[in-house]
């Protein structure tokens, strides 16, 4: 039992590693995080529902995710090769390409949330 709860204890131990790795040298997960804090203070301030709390939290891991993901992917390809190849390209390339479409799902969630807020403190 003790090995297993160190071992544990090991993963948590590499997972945060990680996750402050990330932090540190990847500015697009920074902003993923500035964002996400602006959000969930948008949240708190317009006091959003319940549901789309869910929504907002589900949002935002899938982009944190993904901006993980893609960070791996990144590192794994250099890893593997630093001089160009096409094959590094289509893998960077794709891995950029799924944090796009994330971004963008993320901006869409966000304003249906958001604008029926926005709009009444817009004067429209």
């Amino acid at each position: 039992m003790l090995g297993a709860l160190r071992r544990h204890h090991i993963s948590f131990k590499n997972a945060f590693a990680g996750l402050f790795w990330a932090f540190r040298t990847q500015p697009n997960f920074r902003v993923h995080f500035v964002l996400s804090g602006i959000v969930i203070i948008l949240g708190l301030f317009y006091r959003i529902t319940q549901v789309q709390w869910l929504i907002i939290v589900f949002t935002i891991v899938l982009g944190i995710s993904g901006e993980l993901i893609n960070t791996a992917l990144e590192a794994m390809t250099d890893l593997i090769t630093r001089e160009w190849r096409q094959e590094a390209k289509i893998a960077k390339d794709v891995a950029a390409g799924m944090m796009l479409f994330i971004s963008t799902g993320s901006v869409i969630v966000a304003g249906f949330i958001f604008i029926p807020y926005l709009l009444p403190r817009l004067g429209l």
